[in-house]
């Protein structure tokens, strides 16, 4: 975005706000950089979050969502209005679940896991008590977003000597097809939740949810990149947190976690590559710090390290260990070599 379409739509936030809050804002910072969606409005009193996106009708949807789970649950922010195209919500917090994650121990960073993964399930606890299940789009429920999600595996034929004729395709389109009708948040990554002063963790950002099985939101959060934590210890996390009401068996569930969860981090894989060969390999301090991809080996690494484990879990996926394990060694070799262009 350019710098006076910025400074115009900057402008428009502070007017809707001031006269909204009934009071002047001190100053404004930017979160997650100057061309996003979201800023942080610094008042006498408190701070505010303002979000002005580009498609308006996913602005109101994305209110409507706050208050109706915020009536349930308080693992999100309270929606404190909408004026025109511009919605404000409360700030819980400036420690970013993936920048705030590194800085503990192993034993902290379990803890903060659990507390992410814990809010999750109780976000869509809260949601099965409203009608956002009557109302919220489906997600991923058409054929061809089921085939590509699928078919991205054939990015990683090169890597483990080409793609299994043991890998059954069909069926995986007809596992992944199964979407259920529990409320997702979508785009659980670490960087879309936070701790406040209270140390309670938040998730924030509910823009493009909807409705689908349950457990792709475990599956952004493991299939995190800057996720420092092992698969199998997330998987035990989930089977701590893991809420028998969500209408699925918890075995089930598992597998469904894991057949996604394979096809979600090619998705990331892909996504790294294409980055990396347009802008180079990226610190990890920046990622973490702007909430990007993942550009770094070493998060190349992991998503292959996540993609193998979890594609071992489950016989439909297994074919594809041998693929993940050949792009794994594809980024252990890079580690050697590459540099990251910016640290900052």
């Amino acid at each position: 975005m350019s710098k006076s379409k910025n400074e115009t739509r900057l402008k428009k936030i502070l007017a809707a706000a001031e006269d909204h809050f009934a009071q002047p804002v001190d100053r404004v910072t930017a979160p997650g950089g100057e061309g996003r969606s979201s800023f942080r409005l610094h008042f006498p009193d408190r701070n505010v979050i303002a979000t002005l996106r580009p498609n308006f009708r996913r602005t109101h949807l994305e209110a409507h969502v706050l208050k109706s789970l915020g009536a349930h649950c308080s693992d999100l922010p309270e929606c404190l209005g909408v004026v025109g195209e511009i919605m404000f919500q409360a700030d819980v917090g400036g420690r970013r679940l993936n920048q705030d994650i590194v800085n503990h121990s192993r034993e902290g960073q379990i803890d903060l896991a659990a507390q992410a993964v814990a809010a999750i399930f109780r976000i869509q606890s809260a949601a099965r008590k409203t009608t956002l299940a009557q109302m919220m789009p489906q997600l991923g429920s058409n054929v061809d977003w089921v085939s590509n999600f699928v078919d991205a595996v054939d990015f990683l034929a090169p890597y483990g000597g080409g793609i299994s004729s043991r890998f059954d395709r069909g069926a995986a389109y007809l596992r992944i097809a199964d979407p259920g009708r529990q409320f997702v948040k979508w785009d659980c990554r670490s960087g879309n939740a936070a701790i406040g002063d209270d140390d309670r963790l938040r998730w924030f950002d509910f823009e493009y949810s909807g409705l689908r099985h349950g457990a792709e939101d475990l599956a952004w959060l493991i299939g995190d990149e800057a996720w420092p934590i092992a698969p199998d210890t997330m998987v035990d996390v989930v089977i701590d947190a893991f809420d028998p009401a969500c209408g699925h068996d918890l075995a089930d569930y598992l597998d469904y976690l894991s057949v996604y969860l394979t096809f979600h981090c090619v998705q990331r894989i892909k996504l790294i590559t294409k980055e990396a060969r347009k802008r180079g390999w990226l610190s990890k301090e920046r990622i973490r710090k702007y909430d990007d991809a993942g550009v770094h080996p070493e998060f190349a690494l992991q998503m292959c390290r996540v993609g193998a484990y979890f594609a071992a879990q489950s016989a439909l996926t297994a074919p594809l260990v041998r693929n993940f394990d050949g792009a794994g060694q594809t980024f252990i070799d890079l580690l050697d070599t590459a540099q990251p262009r910016r640290s900052a």
